[in-house]
């Protein structure tokens, strides 16, 4: 494989995604199929940085090539890889794994739903961040969630995060412990600013709770 850049980009910017040879066979059978030389794949993330966030493959024709993409050339065909995409691919793997039924392509991104944060990030975003990149990997093993619902800025308790839980947290009878040593500890000492954490869970709904 090589890499070619059809735009300018910094080092930190170049892809490290990888597609396995199964994969690369797979796709260059199905681009064969397609009787147009020079066709590629398009790569990309929709809604990156969120929990919405869905990995995307199509076809990329000579003609349609962006020209702000990152390109890769494989051995069968080249993959162009959108610019803004770039970072919430780091460490993302496409594979091809063969079955009885003939097979499965596979695209695992661990960093597409991870926020981006810059230095003039708001605290919104910042709050939002942290959850992904660190509550939620550690609240996912017990099946639940956590998403920012508002900042408010209250006069006498200060600047407040006001939280909601899903999936497993909710009615989860460990929640107090949850939020006041997990989750608004780790908020605190990555945004000094933020003064509490509050839930606005109903937990009173406990069907899938972790904890009864």
């Amino acid at each position: 494989m090589s890499t070619e850049n059809t735009n300018t980009v910094v080092a930190e910017e170049i892809p490290n995604l990888l597609i396995t040879p199964t994969a690369q066979e797979y796709l260059s059978d199905l681009l064969d199929k397609q009787n147009t030389p020079g066709i590629g794949v398009r790569i990309f993330v929709e809604h990156p940085g969120t929990p919405r966030a869905e990995c995307c493959m199509a076809y990329s024709a000579p003609d349609e090539v962006v020209p702000t993409d990152y390109k890769q050339d494989y051995a069968a065909f080249p993959a162009y890889i959108d610019q803004p995409s770039i970072p919430y691919l780091l460490d993302a793997v496409i594979d091809y794994n063969k079955d009885r039924f003939g097979g499965q392509l596979t695209f695992r991104a661990p960093n597409s739903k991870v926020p981006r944060v810059g230095p003039d990030a708001s605290i919104e975003e910042r709050i939002t961040y942290i959850l992904q990149s660190e509550i939620n990997p550690s609240l996912e093993g017990h099946g639940g969630n956590c998403a920012l619902v508002e900042v408010q800025n209250d006069p006498e308790k200060g600047l407040t995060a006001v939280l909601k839980f899903g999936g497993g947290c909710q009615g989860c009878s460990a929640i107090d412990v949850t939020l006041k040593q997990g989750v608004e500890t780790t908020l605190r000492q990555h945004i000094p600013e933020l003064q509490r954490v509050v839930d606005q869970t109903d937990h009173s709904q406990t069907e899938g709770a972790y904890f009864k």
